[in-house]
């Protein structure tokens, strides 16, 4: 029988409890467990597919096809597993099942409560998501989103409660995330949040075995002590975190701190000697001095980072595999439409567009990859960051003056990006984009191509409604465009590249999901490449 791990929050929501929950993951694997996580979302939509970027963070998609919470990229990135629609799932998905259940007759005219009905469907999706591939995990790590005290966490926690009696309480564990907050004018961190925080926890029927204390300052053996006196907790399971400059030490840091024994010991897992060997080589390299770049990320929801985190991180990935740091220049697409912001592409030394949907911004996107073009400075796209480059191209070296996608002119001439012809009957926008992965066949002598070392097939993460429109692609070509990635069946364009430019190259899946910090991703690692070599011949420090 799998054993669980469930982690809940408090004090105050974002203090980096999806992170901390992949470390967790981390430092299991070490020790040579089959590791899953699922995360938990307490809002009544669906799925986040159709939910805002500036609330909700990029929308994260695993490659069968779900689209989940940003918190499953850390999962995948620290753990290096490849999650499924299992792990993610929300208030809305929950309440959608059990009255489609109650709609269709399967609890035989009962009334529906909260208890047991609610629950039991939570706890169905928990035990779910411990089979792996057709394995069971050893360790499922579950975290509960929101933060304690929230009205609709509260069916989770309830269920996560009844758990630990389902599986027993061997098998079953609470960490609690909590924050110390830090007064200046006294010079103190205070516990008591922590504390009141969890007091509630405890009211539910739910006692953490390891606090996780997150702080900006450092946490001394007092206060340690203190929170494990009033949290009834033991001291070794006080676990101190103070906010590091590099979001992938938090592993050594918890590993440093005892925690991966302590949780060993207190579920009795029968594991080797931990091996992060792999994950210290790796900090190493981060905290090694190296030469910087400057690379602009040219999006229409820059003003929230997290709307582009796994761009972000893939593009640290494959700085660091070149042995480069980076500096990330957040460009809001929209200010280059009104002349603002061009002065922040000087000296850059790549542009990435990453994806995103509706008009705005959009004339921005395309006069960014205008300028990448037309300067000879390396440049990725993303999605809509290809769709965007096409455009371009078609307007400025095509001379078709009007060309656009039907997603933002319907009526225009030069529809050289189009909505899929499976996409055109569905009324349904939530899950209904093409998701996941698909195959896509590499064309031989291209950047795509030497990029992946790779021939025949590769399989990639997809998001979206809007492809190249067939009807011009000859055009495209006879003007030297390449398409370097095709469908198996050739219909649909994965990849498109420039011939007579350094790197300027778009794609129409995703590659920032499968980048991983100790794998970088081939396309990002060839775009730095070109950076660097940018950089390079333009004599930039």
């Amino acid at each position: 029988m799998p054993k669980y791990i469930f982690c809940t929050g408090g004090v105050v929501s974002s203090v980096g409890k999806g992170v901390t929950a992949a470390a967790i993951g981390r430092i299991l694997k070490a020790r040579g467990l089959k590791v899953t996580l699922q995360k938990m979302d307490p809002y009544i939509n669906v799925d986040p597919g159709t939910m805002s970027p500036y609330q909700h963070g990029e929308v994260y998609v695993t490659a069968d096809g779900a689209e989940t919470d940003l918190d499953l990229g850390h999962y995948e990135r620290f753990v290096d597993i490849e999650l499924t629609r299992a792990s993610n799932f929300t208030t809305g998905q929950v309440y959608a099942e059990v009255i489609s259940k109650e709609r269709s007759g399967d609890y035989l005219g009962a009334t529906i409560q909260m208890i047991p009905h609610i629950t039991n469907e939570i706890k169905r999706r928990i035990v779910r998501a411990s089979h792996v591939n057709g394995e069971d995990a050893d360790i499922v790590i579950v975290e509960v989103g929101g933060t304690v005290g929230d009205i609709e966490s509260l069916p989770f926690l309830e269920a996560i409660r009844q758990m630990r009696r389902d599986v027993g309480r061997e098998n079953a564990l609470y960490i609690h995330v909590t924050f110390l907050p830090y007064i200046a004018a006294t010079g103190e961190l205070k516990t008591k949040p922590t504390q009141h925080s969890v007091r509630e926890l405890r009211g539910l029927g739910i006692q953490p075995r390891v606090i996780i204390a997150r702080s900006d300052h450092p946490v001394t053996k007092e206060v340690s002590e203190k929170i494990a006196l009033f949290s009834d907790v033991e001291t070794r399971g006080v676990i101190p975190l103070v906010t590091t400059p590099h979001l992938y030490e938090v592993p050594l840091r918890l590993e440093e701190a005892g925690l991966g024994d302590y949780l060993a010991e207190a579920l009795s897992l029968n594991v080797q000697a931990p091996d992060l060997s792999e994950w210290h080589d790796l900090l190493e390299r981060i905290r090694s001095p190296k030469p910087k770049i400057r690379i602009a990320i040219v999006g229409k929801y820059t003003s929230l980072h997290d709307s582009y985190l796994s761009v972000r991180e893939s593009i640290y990935h494959a700085a660091v595999a070149n042995q480069h740091d980076v500096d990330v220049e957040w460009i809001y697409s929209g200010d280059l439409e009104k002349g603002k912001g061009w002065e922040r592409l000087e000296g850059v030394a790549g542009v990435v567009v990453p994806g995103g949907f509706g008009y705005r911004g959009i004339e921005g996107k395309i006069l960014a990859a205008q300028w990448a073009r037309e300067n000879q400075v390396p440049y990725l796209g993303l999605c809509l960051g290809m769709q965007v480059m096409c455009i371009e191209y078609a307007r400025h070296v095509l001379g078709w003056d009007d060309a656009n996608s039907t997603e933002f002119d319907n009526a225009t001439q030069h529809p050289v990006i189009d909505l899929m012809p499976e996409q055109k009957e569905l009324s349904d926008k939530g899950g209904t984009m093409r998701l996941g992965h698909y195959a896509c066949q590499l064309v031989p002598d291209s950047h795509a191509h030497t990029a992946y070392q790779v021939g025949g097939l590769i399989y990639e993460r997809h998001r979206h409604r809007w492809e190249l429109n067939n009807q011009f692609r000859e055009a495209f070509e006879e003007a030297g465009m390449c398409f370097s990635g095709l469908s198996p069946n050739g219909m649909l364009v994965e990849i498109a590249e420039i011939e007579d430019h350094p790197f300027m190259l778009g794609s129409q899946f995703h590659p920032e999901f499968q980048s991983r910090p100790n794998k970088a991703h081939p396309l990002f690692s060839a775009f730095i490449q070109a950076a660097v070599e940018h950089n390079k011949q333009t004599g930039q420090p």
